[in-house]
């Protein structure tokens, strides 16, 4: 992952919408008392960091807000499979200001590589990375990178800022013990960072800033008064970025300047977190056992990067859109939408025949591909009228092909939807009798009842689509908190036909269900993916990570749809929103997705050494998930239950 500097200091992203979220997360008691403050000028370089801020950490599950209450500062000890992914949170609070700038000061964060007693390493800037987390709508979300292995960031008067750590495990990591530390120490904002190449990076940075206004602004003649309009507050808002970041500090800071700390004033004024983590044996599969499959919006990636549909620029986009989500256990699918909700989907966007196209498909990180219906860029009419049947004639001859699968209409409403969804999924089997054609739906054809209730129409889907759906992908929303008639739907279904159940969830279900809206509690988030345990599924849709409105400036403002929850459809925001690198930004809802999707290994390795029935006892009983209304709402038990499982299947 890049680290394009510190972008993040003091500059929240412009959003538009209403600020929400409330005005703090996670635990809010337990609070810090503050005794005998520090008065008068303060030099950062000879008061022990520990009198000017407060340092405490938050299990990843937490939403730390500006106005989060301090705690007594512990060591963090986490447990990893092998090839998974562990995060947690540092938070930071000023005590007092030591800075005349208007922000209460700097501090500067330092971490080291992670070491066992047999000098194993996990590398920091490799295995280990830091985020800042910046608010959107007001609520903690997006994770902006930090440079490493130090980095600087404001702090506000009276906020409380948050750092993500994240530990990605290797395969072949060997087991044990590691240990390490992150190191907090307050600076003068005019202060050089500890590495001569750190000034380099930060001058880049700023160069490539500043480079990247003019690009934003000077091609503006003849352009529409909206988009002159856009483009300026892009450029505006990168500007004030620019200022803001500690590189000027000097400008609007009281304070001289001081020569950089030694070693020996770093280890006494300096506050340390201690990091351990336990390793284990166990090894997340690198194919997912569940295929979660989440679309991404190509004509959003078109308008907004500024790029034409089949371009050179348009395939790099998509590449790099595809391989930036594998790393979250995701199978990416690019799709838009047609009239009345018939949707194009597709994994790889070069044909069948194409080397990048079996690069794809082939990829081990992937558990299931979507199969176009139609030419993805315009070609012949000669060559579309043949199209579907030399795609899958090539697809059937390959050993990836048992992950392939169509998705061909997006919620069918009515009769012409249903009718239109048989064409064409009949066209699809004649050529290919064994291909899997995916259905998402929450209702049947309201013009055409199939049963006297809706629930009931609901229920007999499978059998008015049959043959020409085989994996059935149900609404979450649709079951309420009555996850019993699960059975309902799972009867109607032949899995000896191939049949399967996926489920999906959008708009709704809403709180205090599980689903992934901006401002629900993290383990709601995280909750997501143990429901689908719980019940049973073998697959899950989400429609859209990157659906945000439409832009024509890479840095413009980010507009969540309207009409919809805050933050529904958008799970990352492009990097140029945040700093001048293009590397998309993960949110915080994202990583709980990824962290869901690994306890879903757990449990399926529970399950396998113990059974399924023992596997979902050990989630009710550590009560992590007992229902949509029923799960945890604190960190711990998510411990326990982990904990329990590597305790009976690491090896002896």
């Amino acid at each position: 992952m890049d680290n394009p500097g510190n972008p993040q200091d003091r500059v929240v992203p412009p959003v538009e919408g209403v600020a929400g979220g409330g005005t703090a997360y996670g635990w809010n008691d337990g609070g810090v008392h503050v005794s005998n403050p520090l008065k008068g000028t303060i030099d950062p370089t000879e008061v022990p960091t520990a009198d000017l801020v407060h340092v405490w950490c938050l299990p990843s599950t937490a939403n730390i807000g500006p106005q989060e209450v301090p705690r007594n500062l512990e060591s963090i000890s986490l447990l990893a499979a092998r090839n998974e992914r562990e995060s947690v949170q540092i938070a930071i609070r000023p005590k007092v200001s030591w800075s005349g700038s208007g922000i209460a000061g700097v501090v500067q964060v330092q971490c080291s590589d992670l070491c066992s007693a047999s000098g194993d390493r996990l590398i920091v800037g490799q295995s280990l990375t830091l985020r800042r987390v910046v608010p959107v709508l007001g609520v903690p979300d997006a994770l902006v990178p930090l440079d490493l292995p130090i980095s600087q960031i404001s702090l506000q008067p009276g906020e409380t800022s948050a750092v993500w750590v994240s530990i990605d495990v290797p395969n072949a990591q060997p087991p044990g013990l590691y240990e390490g530390e992150i190191i907090i120490n307050a600076t003068r904002g005019d202060a050089e960072p500890s590495l001569q190449c750190l000034v380099k990076a930060e001058k880049h940075k700023l160069f490539t800033e500043l480079r990247n206004c003019l690009d934003v602004v000077e091609p503006i003649d003849g352009k529409p008064l909206d988009e002159v309009v856009e483009r300026v507050k892009s450029a505006t808002t990168s500007l004030r970025r620019v200022l803001l970041s500690p590189s000027f500090s000097e400008f609007f800071s009281d304070n001289g300047t001081v020569d950089m700390m030694d070693e020996d004033a770093l280890s006494n004024l300096s506050v340390r977190v201690k990091l351990s983590l336990t390793v284990w044996d166990f090894i997340i599969p690198t194919t997912p056992s569940l295929p979660a499959v989440f679309g991404i919006s190509d004509t959003v990636i078109e308008d907004r990067f500024g790029v034409e549909h089949g371009s050179n620029e348009w395939y790099d986009a998509l590449d790099q859109h595809f391989k930036w989500l594998l790393q979250y256990r995701i199978s990416p699918y690019f799709c838009r939408w047609g009239d009345s909700m018939r949707v194009l989907t597709y994994t790889s966007p070069w044909p069948a025949g194409h080397p990048k196209s079996d690069e794809y498909l082939s990829d081990p990180q992937l558990a299931a591909y979507a199969v176009p219906h139609s030419p993805v860029v315009s070609c012949s009419n000669d060559a579309a009228k043949d199209y579907l049947l030399k795609e899958v004639e090539i697809l059937r001859t390959k050993t990836h092909w048992k992950k392939a699968y169509f998705y061909l209409w997006d919620e069918p409403l009515n009769m012409e939807h249903y009718e239109s969804l048989r064409s064409m999924a009949s066209e699809i089997h004649a050529y290919a009798p064994d291909a899997r054609v995916l259905t998402t739906y929450y209702c049947g054809p309201g013009d055409a009842p199939l049963a006297p209730t809706h629930f009931e129409a609901f229920i007999k889907v499978p059998k008015f689509l049959r043959p020409h759906t085989q994996i059935y992908c149900t609404s979450e929303w649709v079951f309420g908190n009555r996850e019993d008639l699960v059975k309902d739907v799972i009867s109607e279904l032949q899995p000896e036909n191939g049949e399967e159940w996926w489920t999906y969830v959008c708009m709704g279900p809403s709180d205090p269900h599980p689903n992934w809206h901006l401002g629900m509690r993290g383990t709601q988030h995280r909750a997501v993916m143990w429901r689908v345990w719980k019940e049973g599924g073998t697959g899950f849709l989400y429609w859209g990570a990157n659906c945000y409105e439409k832009a024509t400036v890479p840095s413009a403002e980010i507009r969540f749809r309207r009409g919809l929850p805050p933050g529904d459809g958008v799970l990352f925001y492009p990097g140029q929103v945040f700093s001048s690198s293009s590397q998309p930004v993960a949110s915080l809802r994202l990583e709980r997705i990824l962290s869901g999707l690994q306890d879903f290994e757990y449990l399926k390795l529970y399950a396998s050494r113990y059974g399924r029935e023992e596997a979902l006892a050990l989630l009710e009983k550590t009560g992590v998930y007992l229902g949509p209304e029923r799960y945890t709402h604190e960190h711990m038990p998510i411990d326990i239950m982990r904990g329990e499982i590597f305790s009976t299947c690491r090896r002896s």
